[in-house]
């Protein structure tokens, strides 16, 4: 089942909590890509991390657009995959993901894989580890083939790329230091939350403590 518009209406650290373990859906090619989410950021408006610190522009519209707002950049690596929360300027950031295969017969299975596969290998051309193929937000959007000029300030289409919940919620949730924020810009705050079943899948393994 999609979530609602007013799914997204709530704090960034809650909207990040809750994110974990839903099913982000992608059409591609006309091939459904499934990916659960297992690694978020919460950003706020007044948070010197966050791109909305540095004010409104066309660039960054949708992090002060109604929350569900998609909002996507260029990162160090490509493109990353934001959200809007409730509060103008905040957002959670989707960090990392996992191949959602449980409900796919074989076929449907392979052919999904092998199509982020295709879409995301890795510089000598050969396949990513299936568990590492989201993990970080570049990879994530070019696995599931997730283009700025498609998303950026759109609003998430059930016939294209929508969030979807499956029943699914996090045993113990790690909490921790988001990655690459800098010295001078609160790198202290605990406003990275990870599935703990999915921890060797993240990013970079966590170092801190579940709840």
């Amino acid at each position: 089942m999609q979530v609602p518009l007013s799914f997204f209406n709530q704090d960034a650290q809650t909207l990040a909590k809750a994110l974990l373990g839903k099913v982000l859906m992608v059409k591609h090619s006309d091939q459904w890509l499934q990916a659960r989410i297992i690694e978020t950021e919460a950003y706020y408006l007044e948070d010197k991390a966050s791109h909305a610190s540095l004010g409104y522009t066309e660039k960054r519209k949708a992090l002060f657009m109604a929350a569900g707002t998609i909002y996507m950049y260029h990162s160090r690596a490509g493109a990353s995959l934001n959200v809007s929360a409730k509060g103008d300027g905040n957002a959670v950031l989707i960090k990392s993901a996992v191949p959602y295969e449980e409900e796919l017969e074989e076929r449907a299975r392979q052919t999904m894989l092998s199509m982020m596969h295709a879409l995301n290998p890795k510089k000598n051309g050969q396949q990513r580890p299936v568990e590492r193929l989201c993990s970080g937000q570049a990879l994530l959007c070019r696995s599931l083939g997730l283009k700025i000029s498609d998303w950026d300030a759109k609003q998430f289409d059930p016939h294209r790329f929508y969030i979807r919940d499956v029943n699914y919620a996090p045993q113990n949730i790690i909490v921790t230091t988001r990655l690459g924020i800098a010295s001078d810009r609160d790198p202290h705050l605990l406003y990275r939350f990870i599935d703990s079943a999915f921890a060797a899948c993240c990013t970079k393994k966590p170092k801190s403590m579940a709840i």
